[in-house]
């Protein structure tokens, strides 16, 4: 039986179409324009990103004094200081130990390319000496013509540690600043936005910020993960400088990709030039699997289950982030999806039936009421 079309349905349908295709590519046209925004304004963005990230690290222990009496501004210079000091703490951590055996750690680098020329020069590679110096005077030669574009990567280079350090600055201030006048933060804009806004702005507010705090403890249970199964790892293997390289591998889960590269290639190379190349492998097998499950498995499992996404949504996040914008990218991936899914919920919960139930989640916090 054959079945005629209705020209009146299809004219509907295309107009419903072609209105909602319209509304689409308006909302498209707007999110470009606010990224367009938030690039161009990212210098001021960026630190206030990071300050936010460490207040809700900081914040539980400035509730804590808050809530024992002391004045907000005391509180949070307080809690500023202990911070720095722990960071200082974990720097020298690190630093002090290599230091105090970088003389091993050269003697170490110096045997270690002595042995690589001796077995370079056997079977089946038979590289003689004659053949090494040419290949390092081609090396210098193209070093020599390659000077100029190597000093504009030292300069970019001093430039990004430049602006890195003026953005940890402007963090640590807004940090201080979030944990001593937060609180007064969502009452204050709740008296500045107009109708329905001075409500569910705040009530966003205060979901996204409890969001955060998940974001950074899960960040950090997962650091903490890699930290012990690496430096266990370590340990059974005999490479020296354990606990440094572990407080390394901790401090770096807090950057992705990046982080853990620098952490493994740091921690392969002190096996390589005190144990020598089969413990580096050993050591370096032993990180590949644990950020493969780091990766693939814990860090999506725990960050699933405190920020309410599924564990392939916080997976596809992070590609997807690396891949817009990099590092930064993938540092901003996850607590950017889970505050998008907070948006979303919320607007759920107002446009649903006058019979259900919103989900309703309170969040005494340095931008809501004080706790």
């Amino acid at each position: 039986m054959s079945v005629t079309m209705s020209s009146t349905k299809t004219r509907a349908a295309l107009r419903v179409s072609a209105r909602v295709s319209g509304e689409l590519l308006l909302v498209l046209v707007m999110t470009a324009v606010a990224v367009w925004l938030l690039g161009r304004m990212w210098s001021v963005v960026w630190p206030l990103v990071v300050g936010l990230l460490l207040t809700t690290l900081t914040w539980p222990l400035t509730r804590v004094l808050r809530r024992r009496g002391w004045p907000p501004a005391l509180a949070a210079s307080t809690v500023t200081v202990l911070f720095l000091l722990v960071a200082g703490g974990a720097a020298a951590l690190i630093a002090v130990p290599v230091a105090s055996q970088s003389g091993e750690l050269a003697d170490g680098v110096v045997e270690g390319i002595q042995r690589l020329r001796e077995w370079a020069s056997g079977p089946p590679l038979n590289i003689g000496d004659d053949q090494i110096t040419g290949a390092f005077d081609s090396a210098t030669a193209r070093v020599q013509d390659s000077i100029g574009s190597m000093v504009t990567t030292v300069v970019t280079g001093v430039s990004t540690v430049v602006n890195g350090v003026v953005t940890a600055v402007l963090a640590v201030f807004l940090m201080f600043f979030m944990l001593k006048d937060g609180p007064r933060f969502l009452p204050w804009l709740a008296r500045q936005l107009p109708g329905r806004l001075a409500t569910d702005v705040p009530t966003v507010a205060a979901r996204g910020w409890d969001t955060l705090g998940e974001f950074v403890r899960s960040q950090a249970y997962v650091g903490l993960l890699d930290a012990v199964l690496i430096g266990l790892g370590l340990w059974i293997v005999g490479v020296p400088l354990v606990l440094p390289l572990a407080v390394l591998t901790f401090v770096s889960a807090f950057v992705p990709i990046v982080g853990a590269l620098f952490a493994g290639f740091v921690a392969v190379l002190i096996a390589l030039v005190s144990n020598g190349p089969a413990d580096a492998l050993i050591v370096l097998a032993i990180i590949v699997v644990v950020q493969q499950l780091e990766g693939n498995v814990f860090q999506p499992m725990i960050q699933s289950r405190g920020l309410g996404l599924h564990a392939a949504v916080v997976l596809l996040a992070v590609t997807l982030g690396g891949s817009l914008a990099g590092i930064v990218g993938s540092l901003l991936a996850v607590p950017a999806a889970a505050l998008i899914a907070v948006v979303w919920n919320y607007v759920r919960e107002q446009l649903g039936e006058p019979g259900e139930e919103p989900e309703t989640q309170a969040s005494p916090s340095p931008v809501g009421v004080p706790s």
